[in-house]
């Protein structure tokens, strides 16, 4: 898996594809956070729950259902205001799903572990993708600060983090093109 300093970081940009009228900042921050939590589901190892089954690591916690509840739930009650939330639904629900599905995304890149569950509960079956560049992280926070630590997030950052600053530096110029890009002026 990567860390969860990646998992916040992707989180978080997501929120940069919203209008201007809606708190973005707040929205991704909440998302950020959003999009790490699914790894709390380590806590299944001190319930002697087995890593295969499906409320194992990377199970339904990292499945495209669970991205679909949290992640529509967390953007929804981020926005806060009901007018706001009517107007933007499709976006946010949207966007809060695309947050929180990256994580198990991200960590189909790793190259350790049993695979993510996507498709729990209609199916236990697990995936990785072909292509693996992610080193993965230690479950154990206190190792991320070793030299075993910084050659993931050298991982990371040549493979998460240096694509997502050009995304984000593309949008950032369409911001300023003169319209947000949900269509909405720019406030002068």
């Amino acid at each position: 898996m990567p860390s969860a300093f990646t998992h916040v970081l992707v989180g978080c940009a997501g929120a940069q594809v919203l209008p201007n009228d809606l708190p973005r900042w707040r929205i991704g921050v909440a998302l950020g956070v959003a999009a790490a939590v699914p790894d709390l589901d380590v806590v299944a190892f001190a319930l002697g729950i087995p890593y295969g089954h499906p409320l194992g690591h990377r199970g339904l916690s990292h499945s495209l259902l669970g991205a679909a509840l949290l992640g529509v739930a967390v953007a929804l009650l981020a926005a806060w205001n009901r007018r706001l939330v009517r107007r933007h639904a499709g976006l946010l629900s949207a966007v809060g799903f695309l947050a929180v599905a990256s994580h198990g995304l991200l960590d189909g890149f790793t190259d350790a572990g049993k695979g993510i569950g996507f498709f729990i509960p209609f199916s236990n079956e697990r995936y990785f993708f072909p292509w693996r560049p992610i080193e993965t992280a230690s479950v154990h926070p206190l190792h991320f600060f070793s030299a075993r630590g910084l050659e993931v997030l050298w991982s990371e950052i040549l493979w998460v983090w240096l694509p997502l600053a050009g995304i984000s530096g593309v949008l950032r110029l369409l911001r300023r093109g003169g319209s947000g890009l949900g269509g909405e002026p720019r406030p002068e």
